[in-house]
């Protein structure tokens, strides 16, 4: 508790935006409407997009496998995976990624050092593809006219961003040293931006494989498909007239929401994010939030389900894995700043 208190400042913050989002949205929405709207979804449709959530943790459990090199057994990076999500969705700080990584190494014997930096490229392109299927939606909401010429240009500037982190991946110490050289002038900013860039580098090392760098750039794709898919039938469940460019801007702002601070697993921030967007296009902010909350249910349902089964199997206490996942973070801070 005390070293809970002692950083407040990290969490306060978050916390407090959680709480505002969380009453405004309270404060704009009909209560009972997003009860009748949950009560009157159509539920063949909702079964359907359980099946594609639990599909895209598989999936992307062979896409963090692929980073790894394959070295981890599948069930062993699907179980880790699990408990890492489920660790975010209860714990602050993101401990979940450092837990997976964590998890993940205790089970396949990998050192600690060796996983984190898959996290890290991972976490860079799911960025990237968050950024790119936000934009790409946005010429079709808006009506812009040569709204396909546009996406196409904004898939082909993500494509050549995934190429630019390949070609740092492989001129990783001609990036570092270029960069420590132009910012000898400014030390702070040449410590600031070491620590940041040393580490990065280090994650796109595994991509000097092209073989690995083309599966994993393609399981992601078939990844962030999936969840297209899957958003797409969650909103249809509610909004008939559903198209699939709905889902692909709810889902970018749903991601780009999960990103600020916040309580654990995104709470309020992720709400606001994706009902904000579909309130946006449906005029309907009562049924827009239980297409939220029947989003966040279903990410609680897949992350609980193999988290929880894989925690019981390893026989391990969430209060226990919390202790050490703090202790990790002054691991984490050492590698990065040695890396």
């Amino acid at each position: 508790m005390p070293s809970f208190l002692k950083d407040a400042k990290r969490w306060l913050p978050g916390a407090l935006i959680s709480i505002v989002l969380i009453g405004a949205i309270l404060y704009f929405v009909d209560i009972p409407r997003v009860l009748l709207a949950i009560t009157s979804a159509n539920y063949a449709v909702l079964a359907v997009a359980t099946v594609l959530a639990f599909a895209w943790m598989f999936l992307r459990a062979v896409v963090w496998r692929t980073l790894l090199r394959d070295r981890p057994t599948y069930r062993d990076t699907l179980m880790s995976l699990g408990e890492g999500y489920l660790l975010n969705n209860i714990l602050p700080f993101r401990l979940g990624e450092i837990g997976r990584v964590y998890m993940l190494s205790r089970k396949s014997g990998l050192p600690f050092a060796e996983v984190l930096p898959s996290v890290f490229i991972e976490r860079a392109v799911d960025i990237a593809f968050t950024v790119g299927i936000f934009l790409a939606s946005l010429p079709f909401i808006t009506g812009t006219s040569g709204a396909g010429r546009i996406g196409g240009i904004i898939g082909i500037l993500v494509g050549l961003g995934l190429l630019g982190m390949y070609l740092l991946a492989r001129n990783d110490r001609w990036a570092l040293d270029t960069f420590h050289r132009l910012s000898a002038r400014w030390p702070r900013l040449q410590r600031l931006g070491g620590g940041i860039l040393e580490p990065f580098l280090a994650g796109l090392v595994v991509l000097t494989d092209g073989w690995v760098f083309a599966r994993f750039l393609f399981y992601m794709t078939l990844n962030w498909l999936l969840a297209i898919v899957n958003y797409y039938l969650i909103i249809l469940a509610f909004f008939p007239q559903t198209q699939i460019t709905w889902a692909m801007f709810g889902l970018g702002a749903a991601a780009l929401g999960g990103a600020v601070p916040s309580l654990p697993g995104a709470v309020g921030t992720f709400e606001g994010a994706f009902a904000g967007a579909l309130t946006l296009l449906t005029g309907d902010p009562s049924t827009s939030l239980a297409v939220a909350l029947v989003s966040r249910f279903l990410n609680y349902l897949t992350s609980f389900t193999i988290g929880g089964y894989a925690f019981a199997k390893d026989g391990q206490s969430l209060s226990a894995i919390y202790h050490e996942l703090v202790n990790l973070r002054t691991k984490e801070k050492s590698y990065d700043s040695t890396v």
